[in-house]
């Protein structure tokens, strides 16, 4: 009886200083999506296991397409009329995930919502899910993604694996065009929904590499029927039959994709339904047949969770637009070469002149390793018509230059701006669209200057 007073008593004073740590932090003008977090989780270590628990949670990790993925399935818990909460600050490690426990928490640890929506980094989701009893995993994709960090894609694979395994009450949603993520579902106990795309969806794509070009059960080449980028497609092994499943929720068409949305039309249940994607990109038809499949899981009428993706709202840095002085600026997140390419694809479908921005950091949530931008189809972009002008900045911005010199553009047509204040004031300054293509710190530094100086609101709110 003593022992769990003490536990008791010590959780209610990590949630007490989770709470005033951000407010105190909030008050300063900053975010406090994380360090509250670790305040807590130094009083108590066992605080996250009190406050998940009786919430209904659904996890959303992978390498690509976390994000946005929630804010879609965010959309569906509120049409749905559903009592929620999530992490949309983005703060996805374990310290994060429990200041956004303990902020919508009582200070005796219960919640004040019956579901909660974490996205979960995926290094970090194995020990989230030590302590959060989730009922829904969903798993975009598998990628290489900051080699410093993460290591090599079969490193990911096992985290997530382990993450999975503490999971044993949660439906699993699962990428069935990656034969990476695809694979998590063998041999687990977990009722599992597969999810994909049955076409390609770029009539034509940039040079990439693949990330998983042979078979995770024999080490035989791949063998595609159709690829819809990267390494995910139809895929097949033809030395041992491993092959892509069969998928329960799909984009059977897409009909139509642009600068603004995507038209497709999904097959679930075996009925046919018509979806409008309120953002653009190849990726973010992915993203929505993983809310689709979330949906499924969660026992909502299909019709209505296609509906809802007309409806959300971006995520903060992912595809997110402002419109400035009659000038439309578009802040597209990148982090690795597979959704640096998707973007450069989204580019492709573009009609207009354009001015194209990247903004290159190697701090340590951005990874330290920037070798990447050399396996990403710079030279593509340089080709397109369109492009009118390419602006750099950012801790890298050299780095950043001399892999648009060596793609083709020449070097007095390159331009090298390195404060922030100044890249908006030029950038708002022109008479077409610009797009600008930020890693993790340099968006969070570039999106607090355009907030501060044209009133948008903070990226945490």
């Amino acid at each position: 009886m003593w022992y769990n007073y003490r536990m008791k008593l010590r959780a209610t004073i990590s949630i007490l200083a989770c709470k005033l740590s951000r407010r105190l932090i909030r008050l300063l003008g900053r975010g406090g999506t994380d360090f509250p977090g670790r305040v807590a989780l130094k009083l108590c270590p066992d605080v996250l296991g009190v406050l998940a628990k009786n919430v209904t949670t659904v996890i959303v990790t992978g390498t690509n397409g976390k994000t946005t993925t929630s804010r879609m399935i965010e959309q569906v818990l509120a049409d749905a009329g559903i009592s929620y909460f999530a992490n949309k600050s983005g703060a996805n490690l374990l310290s994060g995930v429990t200041a956004e426990f303990a902020m919508h928490a009582s200070l005796t640890g219960k919640c004040k919502y019956d579901y909660a929506l974490i996205e979960a980094d995926e290094a970090a989701f194995k020990a989230i899910s030590k302590y959060v009893d989730a009922k829904v995993v969903a798993v975009t994709n598998v990628f290489r993604d900051q080699l410093d960090r993460y290591g090599e894609v079969s490193h990911t694979l096992d985290n997530i694996r382990i993450g999975i395994s503490h999971c044993e009450n949660a439906v699993l949603c699962l990428n069935a065009d990656d034969s990476l993520s695809g694979s998590l579902g063998e041999g687990r106990p977990n009722p599992v929904i597969y999810y994909g795309v049955d076409t390609p969806i770029y009539q034509t794509r940039v040079a990439e590499l693949s990330d998983a070009p042979y078979c995770l059960k024999c080490k035989h080449a791949y063998v595609y029927d159709y690829v819809t980028y990267g390494h995910l497609g139809g895929y097949r092994c033809p030395n041992c039959g491993y092959a892509r499943p069969a998928t329960q929720v799909s984009v059977s068409k897409v009909i139509s994709s642009d600068t603004k949305c995507s038209q497709v039309e999904f097959t679930q249940d075996g009925k046919m339904i018509p979806a409008t994607i309120n953002l653009p990109g190849g990726y973010n038809i992915y993203n929505a047949a993983t809310a689709m499949a979330v949906g499924k899981a969660l026992g909502f009428a299909p019709e209505k969770t296609a509906a809802s993706l007309g409806r959300f709202s971006c995520g903060f840095g992912r595809m997110e637009q402002f419109e400035i002085h009659g000038t439309s600026l578009r802040m597209i997140l990148i982090k690795n070469p597979a959704g640096c390419n998707q973007v450069l694809n989204f580019l492709t479908d573009t009609t207009e002149p354009f001015v194209f921005v990247a903004c290159l950091n190697d701090r340590a949530q951005d990874g330290k390793d920037v070798s990447w931008i050399w396996d990403v189809d710079f030279e593509r972009l340089i080709a397109m018509e369109q492009l009118e002008r390419i602006v750099v900045s950012g801790i890298r911005a050299d780095d950043m230059a001399m892999r648009f010199k060596y793609a083709g553009m020449p070097e007095e047509k390159i331009e090298v701006i390195r404060d922030y204040g100044q890249l908006v004031e030029s950038l708002t300054a022109q008479d077409k669209p610009v797009y600008i293509m930020p890693t993790y710190t340099a968006m969070l530094e570039l999106r607090g200057t355009i907030s501060k100086n044209y009133g948008f609101k903070a990226f945490w709110e």
